[in-house]
């Protein structure tokens, strides 16, 4: 791991790029890991109610607590935040959200520096699993953990409970393994298509919604098997997902339903995302390439193709910059860009 700057604070502007909540999470991972503090300011300027929101603020708490770390403006709404780091303990822990705030965002932000670690951790995170502006659940199973491991990071993850917005109270269960053996990551081909398996479940609401989405999803789709799946937990909400596995990679297209949007709805625009991929050469969807720099830079580099780079994937690249003394391009290849890691 190369880092660029010691003992500096580093500035970060939050309204940078997307002006999201990425700025903040990655700066924490990152501040853990290198051990560089950092003071951000216009946090989450880009959205509708700036400042840290709850989940945010558990980012910033959990944060804290594995790094004991000393932190001034860690208050919801603040538009301020100073992160000074000590050392990253690996453990037991427990967090939560208190609302149906992103546990999948804060196993995101806690992970890299918890998987640099040469003990165990084990995390439980309580809060929402299913959310519209965050990766499900299912994605990080069926897609991120299994890409993440070819780079040889092992993470043992389980959703126990499923939490949708605006209850919550789902939880996930994460153990981290120490990253003992880095390898470098490339992929340029997907391979062939061995299979195509959608996926839907309703928590507290009809059954029927899920069935309908798999007729539609069957009915688009050339699928190798469809299966309803039984969730547990205290709120209300229905999801579906498409698993592609091909020899090379492992893609998770997902859809939540929604008040006012029909099931066959849900399933239709779920189908054409999971259709614009297949017709695609890309390894990486949009979501993923935004998710895979980090590793990708703490690592030994790689590269792959990605569908499409994003605002947001723009902005965690220049982020990661800021603290490590790392090279990311992308490369504009025909209708697919090319991302390169160099460390």
């Amino acid at each position: 791991m190369n880092i660029a700057i010691k003992n500096q604070t580093i500035q970060i502007d939050g309204s940078q790029g997307e002006g999201g909540g990425q700025i903040l999470r990655t700066a924490l991972s990152l501040s853990m890991l290198t051990g560089i503090p950092f003071e951000l300011f216009n946090i989450r300027a880009g959205r509708k109610k700036p400042g840290l929101m709850r989940q945010h603020l558990v980012c910033v708490q959990a944060s804290q607590r594995i790094s004991n770390a000393t932190v001034e403006g860690a208050e919801l709404h603040s538009q301020k935040l100073y992160f000074q780091p000590q050392q990253v303990q690996a453990g037991h822990y427990d967090f939560q959200i208190g609302s149906a705030g992103s546990t999948i965002l804060v196993l995101q932000t806690l992970l890299p520096a918890l998987m640099m670690q040469d003990r165990v951790s084990q995390i439980s995170i309580h809060g929402g699993t299913h959310n519209p502006m965050a990766p499900t659940a299912d994605f990080i199973e069926h897609c991120f953990l299994p890409t993440i491991h070819k780079m040889g990071i092992t993470v043992d993850f389980f959703c126990e409970h499923a939490g949708f917005f605006p209850i919550g109270a789902g939880q996930i269960n994460a153990t981290i393994h120490p990253w003992t053996k880095q390898t470098k990551y490339t992929a340029q081909d997907k391979g062939k298509l061995l299979d195509m398996v959608a996926y839907a479940s309703t928590l507290n609401i009809p059954t029927s919604i899920a069935d309908r989405e798999l007729e539609v999803l069957n009915n688009k789709l050339d699928l190798t098997q469809r299966k309803r799946l039984n969730f547990r937990g205290i709120s209300q909400g229905n999801t579906a997902f498409v698993v592609l596995n091909y020899e090379y990679h492992q893609q998770v297209f997902s859809a939540l339903g929604e008040m006012k949007k029909s099931a066959e709805k849900v399933a239709n625009d779920l189908a054409k995302e999971v259709k614009a991929y297949l017709h695609a050469d890309a390894i990486a969807d949009e979501y993923l390439a935004d998710q895979l720099l980090l590793p990708l830079a703490l690592g030994k580099g790689g590269e792959f193709t990605a569908q499409v780079i994003s605002e947001h994937t723009k902005t965690q690249a220049a982020m990661i910059q800021k603290f490590l003394d790392c090279e990311i391009s992308f490369e504009n290849i025909g209708n697919i860009y090319k991302v390169s890691v160099k460390v």
